[in-house]
């Protein structure tokens, strides 16, 4: 047995044997994810899916419980990021507005600005940086009913994609532990090879402008 199956069996037993309070156990399940990202919060709303399915919970307090819990912990990601933000603001204000930390600070608002709304989108499908998505948001002052607006989409999105594919492959609890694995080692890869595409992309333009200053200083 692996040890995310155990951990299944353990989440599965603390469902079953709470009756009426599992579906706050779902919600801080999912909540906790957004503050812990190793948690595996999707196995546990595909495991509510099995329950569901079992009709020990229904699927509309499973789909709200879920969905209720993402949206907790993206507006607790945001605070945390708007502090953060609001720290580092005042330590680029202390260096000048022209300093190195201030110029960065100011790209990195620009930039989150531009693309965030995609990333917070996206956010759902994207295990381990969930957390970080909405603190990113936060620290670049994008107002929280957006944040909350679009993380809700996304979370109302993949746990109804979840849900489905418990549904589906209710009859086979181990089958459902395996498809969240594989996603998850997938989701991964792909994440691994963007940021690695990033990281090429930046030494290529870093390098193009050291060649283009040096060409500069030969004219010279």
């Amino acid at each position: 047995m692996t040890p995310l199956q155990r951990l299944a069996d353990a989440l599965a037993a603390l469902v079953s044997t709470t009756g009426p309070y599992a579906p706050g156990i779902l919600f801080l399940a999912t909540l906790v994810e957004y503050v812990f990202p190793p948690f595996p919060g999707d196995l546990l709303v595909v495991l509510g899916a099995w329950y569901a399915v079992e009709g020990a919970i229904s699927w509309p307090v499973t789909f709200v419980s879920v969905t209720a819990g993402g949206l907790a912990g993206a507006w607790l990601d945001h605070r945390v990021g708007a502090a953060l933000g609001r720290r580092l603001d005042a330590r680029a204000a202390r260096h000048g507005a022209l300093s190195v930390q201030a110029r960065r600070l100011a790209r990195f608002e620009a930039s989150y600005r531009r693309w965030g709304g995609w990333l917070l989108v996206a956010n759902r499908f994207l295990p381990g940086v969930r957390a970080f998505i909405f603190i990113g948001a936060g620290a670049s002052r994008i107002p929280l009913r957006r944040v909350l607006l679009l993380g809700g989409l996304s979370a109302a999105l993949w746990n109804a994609v979840l849900l489905a594919a418990g549904a589906f492959l209710a009859h086979n609890q181990e089958e459902l532990i395996q498809l969240v694995q594989r996603y998850t080692n997938a989701a991964w890869a792909a994440l691994a090879a963007c940021a690695l595409l990033w990281v090429l992309g930046l030494a290529w333009r870093r390098a193009a402008r050291r060649r283009a200053a040096a060409d500069g200083e030969e004219e010279a």
